[in-house]
Order: structure tokens, then C-alpha cells, then sequence
């Protein structure tokens, strides 16, 4: 298996290797066309290909030299008001040399700049148009203040559906000669929720342990329970065997190390799959709630989970009823 990151390795290089970003895409190359863009604000949820969009536009626009025409800084690490004066503004005032008169700056996770540097951006922005555009990469737009926003072309990236997650997995798995199950792979995508970065980070995690992946491997890897272990304590304390379903929450807690915030999040999940009335299903959310509240006040893990337990009991009891 290669060291190599894969997330790196199998990332689009070029505007045309991007899919199901039709819409992007076209705006996009038509700034290519004219070699000529505007300061953009590209958000969305993380792993939905922003950075990358970012760098196969520079790519089409300058060619395969085109590192030497961008810079790519992380504003969550670089956020503060001196970076821009001194960083950003001695980037931006030098010109570009070649055929295309403006060079690029990849502002990553700009949401996270705090507000006087945002301030201090915008008149770089306004001041250094001629030499430098800024494409401002942020997960929530709306922390961007307003002048910066008006200033921008918007972009917004959404997840990519799960046909294509699917078929990018096992391609991956094709190039690397790996052994996948069907099982393996609705594991991996249901932990990626979307997120394609964090999908292939998983294949490869799961891929180290050179096994075949299936969906034992995906989970004990991840540090996650295996959903059917999940749903069958549920189960089992609906149907009223509350020692037998507190004893496998207690084997799961063991078996995985899970912290009790990571099972009650896994019942959330799982709540909505269970055959029960709807009515019941909002009482259990509820009383979800609840518990979740209680963790993060620091109660103690097992007996507030072992209480949801029998909360289940209560429920199931209920719902025979009628």
C-alpha cells in the first residue's frame, strides 16, 4: 500500500476531472476562458472539493507551473491582523509575470479570521485587485463579514450523492488492489456522512490493517460500534430485557472504547430506523436529549446510559400496550 496520502493521490487536477459540480464547474471555466477572475467566496460542508476546486482552476488558468502564481494560506492557523498586513499584503502587491496579470491567494477556512483581520483583508482586496485575486475558502459564508461578501462571486458546494462516494471508493480500491465487501463499503460511506476527504481517509485507515475490509474492519478502525450491535441492544431493551441490553452496552463501551457521547449518538441514529409509531419515536428523541444534556454537565456515562435503557424498557412496554 502507498504512504502516500490518498486524499492527495486521487484528488481532480484539472476543472474537467470534477464531478457533479456541473453548475461550478461551467462558471469556473469560463473564467479560464476569458483568463480572467474575480475575488470568489467558495463555501459549503467540509470534503465537498473546494480546496480543489480552487487549485484545478489555477491549474487550467496558468498550466503545471501554476504553484509558482498562488499561495495557499490556512486562516484557522494564520488568522490574526498581521498576517494580512505583512503576509498577504507583501504577496499581493507584487505582480505576476507571464500571460495572465494577476496572481491567486487561497484563503483556507477564512470563516475562522477574526473580525479586524477580515477588516484589514478587505482593503487589501480593494487595494491590489490589478495584481492579486482572493478566493476565500469557508464552510460557513455567513461568518464572512458583508463587505467582503459583496465583494466576492458566491460558490456554493454541496455533498456529493452516494452513487458517486461509491464509485470513487472502489476505484480506489481498483488502483490499490484491495479486497472490499459490499458490506465494507456502505460502512465507510455511512461514516464519511458526505464528506469525500474524510471517506478516503477511512478506505486507507481501514486498508492498513491489511485485511479485507468489510464492516467489522471499517468500524473497530474508526473507533466506532458496529450499527447492528447498536440496534440490537435497542431492540432487546424494547422488548424488555433491560439486564441483557445493559450488559451489552457494557460490552460495547469495553469492546470499542467508546466514549458514552459516541453510543448516545449512535442511538440517535439509529432511533430513526426502528419499526415503532412515529409519536414513540419523538418521546425516545426527547428523552435522547435529555441524556445528551446530562453528559456534557459530566454525569457519569454508564449510569445515564444504562437510565436511557430503561427508558427503552418503559417504551416497549408501552407500545405493546397499545
Amino acid at each position: 500500500m502507498s504512504y502516500e496520502m490518498w486524499t492527495e493521490k486521487y484528488r481532480p487536477r484539472s476543472l474537467d476531472d470534477i464531478i457533479d459540480q456541473e453548475e461550478i464547474v461551467n462558471r469556473l471555466k469560463s473564467f479560464v476562458k476569458a483568463r480572467n477572475i474575480p475575488h470568489c467566496i467558495f463555501a459549503g460542508p467540509p470534503g465537498t472539493g473546494k480546496t480543489t476546486a480552487a487549485l484545478c482552476l489555477a491549474h487550467d488558468l496558468y498550466g503545471p507551473g501554476y504553484h509558482e502564481y498562488i499561495m495557499e494560506l490556512n486562516a484557522s492557523d494564520e488568522r490574526g491582523i498581521n498576517v494580512v498586513r505583512e503576509t498577504v499584503k507583501t504577496f499581493a502587491r507584487t505582480k505576476s509575470i507571464g500571460e495572465v496579470p494577476f496572481k491567486i491567494l487561497i484563503l483556507d477556512e477564512a470563516d475562522n479570521m477574526t473580525s479586524d483581520a477580515q477588516q484589514a483583508l478587505r482593503r487589501t482586496m480593494e487595494r491590489y485587485t490589478e495584481t492579486a485575486r482572493f478566493i476565500l475558502i469557508a464552510n460557513y459564508s455567513g461568518r464572512i463579514i458583508e463587505p467582503i461578501q459583496s465583494r466576492c462571486a458566491p460558490f456554493r458546494f454541496t455533498y456529493l450523492p452516494e452513487e458517486q462516494i461509491i464509485k470513487r471508493i472502489l476505484y480506489i480500491a481498483e488502483q490499490e488492489g484491495l479486497t472490499i465487501t459490499d458490506d465494507g463499503v456502505k460502512a465507510i460511506v455511512e461514516i464519511g456522512g458526505g464528506d469525500l476527504r474524510r471517506t478516503i481517509n477511512v478506505l486507507q485507515t481501514a486498508a492498513s490493517t491489511g485485511k479485507p475490509i468489510d464492516e467489522e474492519t471499517v468500524y473497530s478502525v474508526v473507533g466506532r460500534a458496529n450499527p447492528a450491535d447498536v440496534r440490537e441492544m435497542m431492540l432487546t431493551a424494547l422488548n424488555g430485557g433491560f439486564i441483557e441490553a445493559r450488559n451489552k452496552l457494557r460490552e460495547l463501551l469495553l469492546k470499542y472504547g467508546l466514549a458514552g457521547s459516541d453510543i448516545l449518538a449512535q442511538i440517535h441514529s439509529e432511533v430513526f430506523r426502528l419499526n415503532i409509531p412515529e409519536r414513540w419515536k419523538v418521546k425516545i428523541m426527547e428523552i435522547i436529549g435529555e441524556t445528551d444534556y446530562r453528559l456534557l454537565q459530566g454525569s457519569n456515562e454508564e449510569i445515564q446510559l444504562s437510565a436511557l435503557l430503561a427508558k427503552f424498557v418503559e417504551a416497549g412496554e408501552a407500545i405493546r400496550r397499545g
